[in-house]
C-alpha cells in the first residue's frame, strides 16, 4: 500500500490574488487539507509566495460557500434559476431595449469567464453595458496607454525591474500590495547596491524599506511632478532626439504644457522640498536604465489618465522604453485585470484589444462571432452603471464575482440602487456578502482550486489556473453559467464543452485579420487541443502564428519546461497608431482646490484582499491587523484630541465610518489612510466605500478613491470591549448595544472589538446575549473604581469565551487571550488568568503578529532584541524566521529594533 505522501497529486496553478501572477503548487492531502507552495519554475515568482499566497490552503473550506441556486432566498434547481435569469433579461430587452440590462464583472474571473460574458452582452444582446471592478483598478492606465501607444500595451517585463539602475515606484506600496515583485527588486538591489529606488507616496510605507529617496507627495501632485521632470530633462539635454523624431509626435505641445513647471512651482504643487525634487530629477536624468512602476496611487484619481501620460512622456522623450531595464510599467491590482482587458472586459472595449468606436473592428468581431448584432457605442462605466441602476434605466443587472456594495465609491448609494432595481442576479462563491443580500437570484460559482482556465499577469504572461478540488454542491464555472443563459435566450455560438474550447476561440479571434496590426495576438496558442491546453506553460504574449509544439510556445527552455521568451514593445517604435508613432500628450495638473480638513485615501493592507471573502477565512492573515484603522499623523491627532487606539469617525458628504486610530509619523499631515477591506460581515461601521466620493477621471471613468475630502473626529465611546468567542458573533444582533463591532477569525474561534456610545446598563445580560447561551456559567470580576468588568463564560465545563469591558480602550494581552480558544480544557489558563486577561510570567504573550508567514509576534521580536540575541533584521530572521518568506514585515521588524535601540540609550 502506498504512503499518503506518494499518492498526493501536485497541481501547478496560479495564485488568485494580485496581478503579479505567481505560480503555485497545490497538493491535496488525504485528510482534506491542501499543501501550498510556490512554483520554482514559474517565471513570475520562481517559488516565492507572499503571506496571502502562502495561506491559500487555509481559505478553501466550505463553511461560507454558496452551494445551491436560490430565488428569493429559497433553494431551487439550476434549470429554474437559469430560466428565470434568461426570461427576465429577455423581457427587459423586449420592453426597454438592450441598453436596459447590464453586467458588472470582476478581475477575479478567469479569461474564459470574461470572454463568454462579453460575447453574450456585446455580440448578442447588442449593448456594451458590461463593466468590471477592474475599472476601479487600472482603467486610467488603459486610457493612458491607448492615448500614447495606440493600444493598451504594457511595454516591459518584470525582469526590467531587476535590470534597471533606477526604479521609481509611484503610487504603489509594492511591499504590501505586490510583495513578490517587491522582493525581486529588493534581491536585485542587494546584489547591486548601486541600484537606486525612489518611492513617491504621501505615506512612508513599508516599500520605503529599500528606498534611497522618499518623496511625500501631496495628493494629485503627480502631473506637476512629471511635467517638471520633462522640463528638466530637456534643460539638461537628456532627451533622445533621434527617437523622438523618428517614432513620436506631439513633443513640442507636451513640452509647451510643461514649460511653466519650474522647480519652485513643482514644489508648491507637490509639497515636496526643492532639494528632494532636484535629487530625483538629477537621478532620473543621469540614469539611462530607468523604470517607472505605477499603480493605484496614480490610477485612482480624477486626473489618473493625465498622470499616466505625464509618466510616459518622460520615457518617450528619453527613448527609455522597450529596452532591458527601461520603460513605464503599470502593475495591476487583480489577478486577471489584464486578461479581462484582452477580451474587452471594460465597457469601452471590444475583444482582442479592438475598439467599439472603430467600424472595421466592429465588423471584424461580429463576423468572427457570427453574431446578430454588435455593440456600436461604449457602454456605461462602473460608477455610471450604478447611477443608471439608481435612476431606473437598468431593469436587470447581473453581478459576478465582486462585492460593489463595499468596494464601489459612495457604496451606500450602490446599495440603494440595488434595492430599487427590478431584477438583480449575483453569481458568487460566498453565500453572504453585502451584495448577495440584494439578489433576486443567487447562482453558486466555482472558486479558486475548482476553476479551470487562464489568467494574465501584469507583464502579459498567460498562466493556467488548474482545478485540484472537486466542484462542491451544485457550483458551476462562471463561463458555463453565462453560456447556459445565452443558450436559453436563443443564441447560438455558446455550445462550449470546456474552458479549453473557450480559450481556443479567444486565441483564434486575437489573430483574426491581424497580421501584426494589433498588439494582442495569441494565435500561436490556437489549436492546442485538450491535452495541450492542460499542459500549457506560462506564456508571454504576443504569440503569433502557428506553434508546432502545442505544449510550449517559441523560445522554450525545454529542460526547465517553462517559457524563457520575454517580449518587449516599442524599442524601435512600431506603435499602434495609424502612422506607427507614439503620441506625446500635453497634460496640465488639475486646478488646485481649497484644502480640505483631510484628504481620505483608501487602499490595501498586507494580509487582506478586497472585501475579505477569502482572506477573512484565515486566522493567520487576520492576526496582523485584526480590525480596521485610520492612519493619521501625530500632529493631526494631537490637534483633534485623538489618542492612540481611540476610535475615530471618518466622514464625508456621502457617509461615515468608525475605525480605530493608528497614530504615526509615516503619514503626511492633513491626510488619513483607511483600508478598503472591511465589510458588514466583519466590521459594519468600517465600510470606507460609503465615505469615498464618486468623482472620476473624465477620460477613463476610474473613481478617485485616493482623494475624498472629509473630516476626522474622535468617536466618543461610553464603553469599550474586547471578546474572544468560540463561535462567530452575530454582529447584527448586538448592533443596538454596540455601535462599533469588528470581528476577526482566530485559531479556535473569533476575536471581537466593541464600543458603544451609550452606557451599558446590563453587562452580564450583554455577555449572555453575545455568547448565545442563556444557560452558560459566567464567572465575573468587577472593579468599581476603574469601571471595568470582565467575564469568563463556560458551558458544560468548556470555555465559550471571555468579555472585557472598560471605559477606555481595553488593556488585555490579546494574542494570549486569543490563544486560549485553541487549547483543550486541561491546557487552558485558569479562570483567574482569564479574568486578568494576561498570562503568568512563564507563559509570555507573543504580542500582536508582525510576521504572518511564521506567526511571530512583536513581543517575541522585542524580547530577542532586548536580550542581545539579534541586532539586525537578518539576525531576527535567522533566529525566528520572521521576514524570511515574503519579506513584507521587514520594515516593521526594523522599526522594533530601532525602538529597542532608542530605549536602551535613554
Amino acid at each position: 500500500m502506498k504512503h499518503a505522501e506518494e499518492t498526493a497529486r501536485e497541481v501547478k496553478t496560479t495564485c488568485p490574488y494580485c496581478g503579479v501572477g505567481c505560480g503555485v503548487l497545490a497538493t491535496p492531502r488525504p485528510d482534506g487539507s491542501v499543501g501550498i507552495a510556490g512554483d520554482p519554475d514559474h517565471p513570475a515568482n520562481f517559488g516565492r509566495l507572499c503571506s496571502k499566497g502562502s495561506a491559500l490552503g487555509e481559505t478553501l473550506g466550505l463553511e461560507e460557500r454558496l452551494l445551491h441556486p436560490t430565488i428569493g432566498g429559497e433553494r431551487c434547481d439550476w434549470d429554474t434559476a437559469l430560466d428565470r435569469v434568461a426570461t427576465t433579461f429577455q423581457a427587459a430587452i423586449a420592453e426597454h431595449g438592450p441598453h436596459s440590462v447590464a453586467f458588472y464583472l470582476s478581475g477575479q474571473l478567469l479569461t474564459e469567464d470574461y470572454y463568454v460574458a462579453n460575447k453574450l452582452m456585446k455580440g448578442f444582446i447588442g449593448s456594451a453595458n458590461i463593466d468590471t471592478n477592474s475599472r476601479l483598478c487600472m482603467a486610467s492606465s488603459v486610457a493612458g496607454h491607448k492615448r500614447a501607444f495606440g493600444s493598451d500595451t504594457v511595454p516591459g517585463t518584470y525582469s526590467d525591474l531587476e535590470e534597471a539602475d533606477l526604479v521609481v515606484l509611484t503610487g504603489s506600496n509594492l511591499a504590501w500590495c505586490h510583495p513578490v515583485v517587491y522582493q525581486r527588486i529588493a534581491a536585485a538591489k542587494a546584489v547591486r547596491p548601486q541600484m537606486k529606488i525612489v518611492v513617491i507616496d504621501p505615506r512612508r510605507t513599508a516599500t520605503c524599506e529599500i528606498a534611497d529617496l522618499h518623496l511625500p507627495i501631496r495628493a494629485d501632485g503627480d502631473v506637476a511632478l512629471f511635467c517638471g521632470l520633462l522640463r528638466h530633462l530637456v534643460e539638461e539635454g537628456a532627451t533622445d532626439e533621434v527617437y523622438v523624431g523618428e517614432h513620436t509626435t506631439g513633443f513640442a505641445e507636451a513640452l509647451a504644457a510643461a514649460e511653466r513647471w519650474r522647480l519652485s512651482a513643482v514644489a508648491e504643487a507637490t509639497g515636496i522640498a526643492k532639494s528632494a525634487l532636484t535629487a530625483f530629477y538629477d537621478l532620473f536624468t543621469r540614469t539611462g536604465k530607468a523604470v517607472t512602476v505605477y499603480s493605484q496611487g496614480v490610477n485612482q484619481s480624477a486626473s489618473g489618465t493625465d498622470k499616466v501620460n505625464a509618466i510616459i512622456n518622460c520615457h518617450l522623450a528619453t527613448g527609455r522604453i522597450g529596452r532591458p531595464g527601461m520603460g513605464p510599467f503599470s502593475i495591476t491590482g487583480q489577478p486577471n485585470a489584464m486578461g479581462g482587458r484582452e477580451v474587452g472586459g471594460l465597457s469601452n472595449m471590444l475583444a482582442a484589444h479592438m475598439s467599439i468606436e472603430d467600424a472595421a473592428d466592429r465588423e471584424r468581431v461580429q463576423a468572427f462571432w457570427g453574431s446578430p448584432t454588435i455593440a456600436a457605442t461604449p457602454g456605461l462605466k462602473a460608477v455610471e452603471l450604478f447611477e443608471a441602476v439608481a435612476a431606473g434605466r437598468i431593469k436587470a443587472l447581473w453581478i459576478a464575482g465582486t462585492n460593489p456594495v463595499v468596494s464601489m465609491p459612495d457604496a451606500d448609494a450602490v446599495g440603494r440602487a440595488l434595492a430599487a432595481c427590478p431584477f438583480v442576479v449575483v453569481s458568487d462563491v460566498i453565500a453572504r456578502t453585502d451584495t448577495t443580500a440584494y439578489a433576486d437570484v443567487l447562482l453558486p460559482a466555482a472558486a479558486w482550486g475548482e476553476k479551470n482556465g487562464t489568467v494574465t499577469n501584469s507583464e502579459r504572461r498567460i498562466s493556467r489556473q488548474r482545478p485540484f478540488l472537486p466542484l462542491p454542491g451544485e457550483a458551476r464555472p462562471d463561463w458555463a453559467i453565462f453560456a447556459s443563459v445565452a443558450r436559453r435566450m436563443g443564441f447560438f455560438g455558446f455550445e462550449y464543452g470546456s474552458a479549453g474550447e473557450v480559450f481556443d476561440e479567444h486565441a483564434r479571434l486575437s489573430s483574426y485579420e491581424n497580421a501584426g496590426s494589433r498588439d494582442f495576438d495569441i494565435g500561436g496558442l490556437a489549436g492546442l487541443g485538450a491535452s495541450g491546453y492542460d499542459l500549457m506553460a506560462p506564456t508571454q504574449w504576443p504569440v503569433r502564428g502557428a506553434v508546432r509544439d502545442p505544449v510550449r510556445a517559441p523560445a522554450t527552455d525545454r529542460q526547465a519546461g517553462r517559457h524563457t521568451q520575454e517580449t518587449r514593445f516599442f524599442a524601435e517604435g512600431g506603435y499602434f497608431h495609424a502612422d506607427g508613432r507614439a503620441r506625446f500628450v500635453a497634460v496640465e495638473p488639475p486646478a488646485s482646490k481649497t484644502a480640505p480638513l483631510f484628504t481620505i485615501n483608501t487602499g490595501r493592507v498586507r494580509d487582506q484582499w478586497h472585501t475579505m471573502t477569502r482572506t477573512g477565512l484565515s486566522a493567520r492573515l487576520s492576526a496582523h491587523m485584526p480590525e480596521p484603522f485610520a492612519e493619521l499623523h501625530g500632529e493631526d491627532a494631537a490637534r483633534l484630541g485623538i489618542a492612540p487606539a481611540d476610535l475615530v469617525e471618518i466622514a464625508s458628504s456621502h457617509g461615515r465610518a468608525v475605525v480605530r486610530a493608528l497614530v504615526t509619523d509615516r503619514q503626511r499631515p492633513g491626510n488619513v489612510f483607511v483600508p478598503m477591506h472591511w465589510t458588514a460581515r466583519f466590521a459594519p461601521s468600517a465600510r470606507i466605500g460609503a465615505v469615498a466620493h464618486a468623482e472620476r477621471d473624465p477620460v477613463s471613468g476610474q473613481p478617485a478613491l485616493k482623494s475624498t475630502s472629509g473630516t476626522v473626529r474622535r468617536f466618543s465611546a461610553a464603553w469599550h470591549g474586547f471578546a474572544i468567542l468560540k463561535h462567530r458573533p452575530d454582529l447584527e444582533a448586538i448592533a443596538p448595544i454596540a455601535d462599533y463591532r469588528a470581528a476577526a477569525r482566530t485559531d479556535g474561534g473569533w476575536r471581537l472589538e466593541l464600543a458603544g456610545a451609550r452606557a451599558l446598563s446590563d453587562a452580564p445580560g450583554f455577555a449572555r446575549e453575545l455568547f448565545g447561551q442563556p444557560a452558560a456559567e459566567i464567572v465575573a470580576y468587577r472593579d468599581r473604581r476603574a469601571g471595568t468588568e470582565r467575564f469568563a463564560v463556560f458551558f458544560e465545563g468548556e470555555l465559550l469565551g471571555a468579555l472585557y469591558l472598560s471605559p477606555e480602550p481595553v488593556s488585555v494581552a490579546r494574542s494570549w487571550a486569543v490563544s486560549q480558544l485553541s487549547l483543550a480544557g486541561g491546557q487552558g489558563a485558569s479562570r483567574a488568568e482569564l479574568l486578568a486577561g494576561r498570562s503568568r510570567a512563564d507563559r509570555p504573550d507573543p504580542g500582536a503578529v508582525v510576521c504572518s508567514c511564521f506567526g511571530v509576534g512583536i513581543n517575541e521580536i522585542a524580547a530577542l532584541v532586548a536580550s542581545g540575541g539579534a541586532a539586525s533584521v537578518e539576525a531576527v530572521g535567522k533566529a525566528l524566521n520572521a521576514g524570511t518568506n515574503c519579506g513584507s514585515c521587514r520594515s516593521e521588524i526594523r522599526a522594533i529594533i530601532e525602538a529597542a535601540c532608542v530605549e536602551a540609550t535613554v
